[in-house]
């Protein structure tokens, strides 16, 4: 058995270590009884959340014990202010605060037929654990993920209550305290409502199943992988961070956890063979925070798209499959053309592990993902019930992975070596835990800006006042709202920033694109918020994606950041292609009378139309990143660069550029667009010749 077959536990370890200092994590020793406890709880999560699909609960008690945990992580996790003591030990004053939030978000369960009873008619005890509860969500909140979040829902929390005295075109009659409290904290209207139940029942479970994958050793083994197959080409290391990232974001929703796990190895590399720090960061970054357009998790927000919808997960899935992997397909274009200006070789093949050795040698890691795809998409399994079953599918291969590797270099099957596959199944469980305390924490703080909306009539409002700006024109709108998106994203986890725009926006493009003369489906509206919530990761001033690549490359975080977004800015458009496009979605049409209802889609099918339309996509994705890289097979003239542009709408929205030029075929607008391509790549050819 080869050596890269073994698995790389200080890989792993110092992966998790950096995530944990990036996030903002204590950093306890080892050993100790405060390290115990956190450990504890987080397995003891894991444990309940694999209990409630085998033992079906109600699923508000799912959800109240879901958020009493992490909190219960919250406050022993991340510090109030980050010195020196509290990073090293929790201080005694989370103790009481870890304790009462527990208690609050356990209140309904205990009283939850007595509220059910009284719905409306609420004690003052039930107003005050509800305003208590609330404020320790917020301060949970603002430790786990920054003042960003809990700001916005405490605008919102006095919207709600001073609505009638706020201006004319944004007043409201105002709500009591006892109203807001029930609306938030008392139904499944607020903190309690449609997020946190996702991230109870599903969100949980898959990103449970990418913290065993990656515990298991499959993250080293993807770069390792890509490495091999792409070390050798030009830019080779920044080829096989894309490749790499984008088989992380398949299993990890953390555009951080997939900057530090690639980035490690992959930057360094960059740089040794000429990639500027800056560049080889960027280059990470954009590949990262991309990883959350992969299906199957999409950084959460896939089981949240699906539930706003009445959607089915395979559906969101599907829809979202082209874009994702057009994106890919485009950056990793871009990597090679920016090897290509900077002259960058690839490695020494003779330094090169065989590609052939590795992919044998960590299959068992590529098995589980495809059982979690058969299960989903072939078998049609709810995704709690194939996420379930490919957990342990995983715990069954962690458990005969290293005793395979001592059986077959012939060492002794001690006592240790089976027992290691439990311990990683221990430490994966822990780490599933920990990594969903921001999700589940972000979710239930966003569920107060969902409750809000519902309660002021807020999104009617938000609605006049875009048409009132964009002063009728479709573009406008999506324009402002792709700059709200930008601006909430940086300082919002995606999921909560998916949350808080599919809230405010989202139903506010369908009523004008419906009123405008665009029958879109709804799925487009929501992708759309989606995009340019992730494109935040790496838009400067806060970009929390650039911090951590550019601390790994130990170049400016600022550069970095706008280094990312420049290469980032072929996804920018993505969501405007697949808008007004919606065959991109693999969407061919939307009832005109209900165009919200998913049951009325009709969805493309024939496997000859979704090859066209990936390679089309494709095509002009290409001709548009070799415009704004200014290069093809050499430097790229104004004219050639005009031509390049001109491709773009040719091969991405041809239905509107053939009603446009009253070409009468989408096919021949692709004709045209394949031959402007054309007419570049030879004008180039024929000036690299002489």
């Amino acid at each position: 058995m080869k050596e890269n077959q073994h698995i790389d536990e200080a890989f792993i370890e110092t992966e998790e270590k950096l995530v944990e200092e990036l996030e903002g994590q204590r950093n306890l020793k080892e050993g100790t009884w405060q390290h115990w406890m956190i450990a504890v709880i987080a397995f003891l999560w894991s444990l309940y959340q694999l209990y409630v699909v085998v033992v079906p609960t109600n699923s508000v008690f799912v959800r109240s014990f879901h958020l009493a945990f992490a909190l219960a992580l919250a406050f022993a996790m991340y510090p109030m202010f980050r010195t020196p003591k509290t990073m090293s030990c929790i201080p005694w004053y989370n103790f009481p605060l870890g304790i009462s939030s527990v208690i609050g978000a356990l209140y309904i369960f205990f009283n939850y037929d007595a509220l059910n009873a009284r719905s409306g008619a609420w004690s003052h005890l039930d107003v005050a654990m509800g305003i208590a509860s609330m404020i320790l969500l917020l301060k949970a909140a603002r430790r786990t993920l920054g003042m960003a979040l809990p700001v916005i829902a405490g605008i919102f929390i006095l919207y709600d209550y001073f609505g009638q005295y706020m201006p004319d075109l944004i007043a409201h009659k105002g709500a009591s305290i006892n109203k807001i409290v029930g609306q938030m904290y008392l139904t499944t209207e607020g903190i309690f409502g449609v997020p946190l139940g996702v991230s109870a029942s599903y969100v949980f479970l898959f990103v449970l199943f990418g913290a065993l994958l990656e515990r298991a050793g499959a993250g080293k083994y993807f770069i390792d992988l890509a490495y091999s197959l792409l070390g050798k080409y030009d830019g080779g290391p920044a080829k096989a961070s894309v490749a790499a990232s984008g088989m992380m974001g398949i299993i990890s929703g953390s555009s951080i956890a997939n900057t530090v796990t690639t980035g490690t190895f992959t930057i360094p590399l960059m740089k040794k063979l000429g990639f500027p720090g800056y560049k080889a960061a960027s280059v990470e970054v954009a590949a990262s925070t991309n990883g959350q357009l992969m299906p199957p998790i999409m950084g959460a927000a896939a089981f949240i798209i699906a539930e706003f919808l009445g959607l089915a997960y395979t559906d969101v899935i599907m829809a979202a499959a082209i874009p994702a992997f057009v994106s890919y397909f485009a950056l990793f274009y871009i990597v090679h053309l920016e090897a290509k200006k900077l002259g960058i070789k690839g490695e020494d093949p003779s330094k090169l592990q065989r590609a052939f050795d590795i992919f044998k040698g960590g299959i068992h890691y590529i098995v589980p993902i495809f059982f979690l795809m058969y299960t989903l998409i072939i078998l049609r399994q709810s995704p709690q019930m194939a996420a379930f079953n490919a957990i342990f599918f995983m715990m069954l291969i962690m458990v005969l992975q290293r005793p395979a590797y001592a059986f077959l270099e012939k060492r002794e099957l001690t006592t240790e070596v089976w027992m290691s596959g439990f311990v990683d199944i221990g430490h994966g469980m822990i780490n599933g835990a920990k990594n969903m305390v921001p999700i589940a924490i972000a979710t239930a703080v966003a569920g107060i800006v969902v409750g809000s909306v519902t309660l002021t009539g807020i999104g009617l409002i938000l609605a006049e006042v875009i048409e009132e700006l964009a002063n009728g024109n479709i573009l406008a709108v999506l324009l402002l709202t792709a700059v709200v998106s930008l601006i909430l994203g940086m300082g919002l986890p995606t999921t909560a920033n998916y949350i808080v725009m599919a809230a405010l926006t989202a139903p506010v493009i369908m009523s004008l694109s419906g009123d405008l003369g665009y029958l879109i489906p709804a799925i487009a509206a929501h992708l759309f918020v989606f995009y340019f919530g992730i494109l935040a990761d790496d838009t400067p001033p806060v970009g929390m994606a650039a911090y951590a690549a550019a601390g790994i490359a130990k170049s400016d975080p600022i550069k970095t950041g706008l280094q990312g977004f420049a290469y980032d800015i072929r996804t920018a458009i993505l969501p405007f292609a697949f808008f007004f496009n919606n065959k991109l979605l693999l969407i061919e049409g939307v009832d005109a009378t209900d165009p919200n209802n998913p049951a009325l889609w009709q969805w493309i099918t024939n496997p000859g139309e979704i090859g066209m339309i990936f390679i089309t996509a494709v095509a002009g994705m290409f001709a548009f990143s070799s415009a704004t890289q200014g290069w093809v097979l050499t430097k790229t003239s104004g004219f050639e660069r005009l031509l390049l542009l001109a491709v773009v709408p040719f091969m991405l929205i041809p239905n509107m550029t053939s009603a446009w030029l009253g070409i009468g075929s989408e096919y021949i607008s692709y004709v045209i667009g394949f031959g402007l391509y054309g007419l570049v790549y030879f004008m180039q050819k024929n000036r690299v010749k002489n």
